[in-house]
């Protein structure tokens, strides 16, 4: 594949995503606090979760694994991070979950796993074949700012991710008002956390696929942050006004 051809297919993964936002502000997907029937088959919810976090893993690597490019240290740093972040999600996140008993719908998993084999391709082909990073990147400012970025997305992404599961004591499944850090403005800190997260991932790459995955980031998770503000008003009706849904004090 050309570099065209792969600009021309990650552009249309991105407008791919552009519906996909358009289609979740409409429809709730299906999973956690919106599980609901009419979805098919279930599956229980922690190994859905590792399932569909961890095949990003298998997609990029096997995808590396053909390519061409030896990878130097700026390349091998980001891509650490990157598996840093799903090794997290897949082998370690689903097990802290206090949800026993609960389940989710087939089709999220194989959906989501669908996202993460085109997410993990096209990082992997760049990586592989693309990728030219001067051994001095690590000292440039683009990768500098994004990397404060990403860190800082991440300690806010899983602080918050923990901060909801302490709220259950170990045999409960309801649900409590969060408080305090992030969770006093924005009803859902970890989605915020996330999407800069990936943000500072496109930054320190300055790449085309980690672009793409910042918009698929906040396409995904933008409306379910909606969603999840709207169920706390509606579930209680002390919830504080004053939250915004993602981005504190605007949104």
């Amino acid at each position: 594949m050309s570099w065209y051809q792969y600009q021309c297919l990650t552009y249309a993964w991105m407008a791919v995503g552009f519906f996909t936002f358009i289609y979740l502000l409409k429809v709730k997907a299906p999973f956690g606090r919106h599980t609901r029937p009419g979805w098919g088959p279930l599956v229980d919810n922690r190994l859905g979760w590792a399932i569909m976090e961890g095949t990003v893993l298998v997609a990029i690597f096997a995808v590396m694994a053909v390519g061409p490019n030896t990878l130097n240290m700026p390349a091998r740093i980001m891509i650490g991070l990157f598996v840093a972040h799903y090794a997290h999600r897949s082998l370690l996140f689903p097990w802290f979950l206090r949800t026993s008993g609960k389940k989710m719908p087939m089709a999220i998993v194989l959906s989501a796993m669908g996202f993460n084999v085109m997410n993990g391709f096209l990082f992997g082909y760049f990586f592989s074949q693309f990728a030219d990073y001067p051994e001095n990147w690590l000292m440039d400012g683009r990768f500098l700012s994004g990397l404060a970025l990403f860190i800082s997305g991440a300690a806010l992404n899983i602080h918050s991710d923990y901060a909801l599961i302490r709220l259950r004591k170990p045999g409960e499944t309801g649900y409590r008002i969060p408080e305090g850090g992030f969770f006093n403005w924005i009803s859902c800190p970890n989605h915020f956390g996330e999407i800069l997260e990936w943000i500072g991932f496109a930054v320190f790459t300055w790449s085309l696929p980690g672009t793409a995955f910042a918009f698929w980031t906040f396409a995904n998770l933008a409306p379910r942050a909606l969603a999840h503000h709207r169920w706390y008003r509606e579930m209680f009706p002390e919830y504080p006004r004053h939250r915004k849904a993602l981005i504190p004090g605007i949104w």
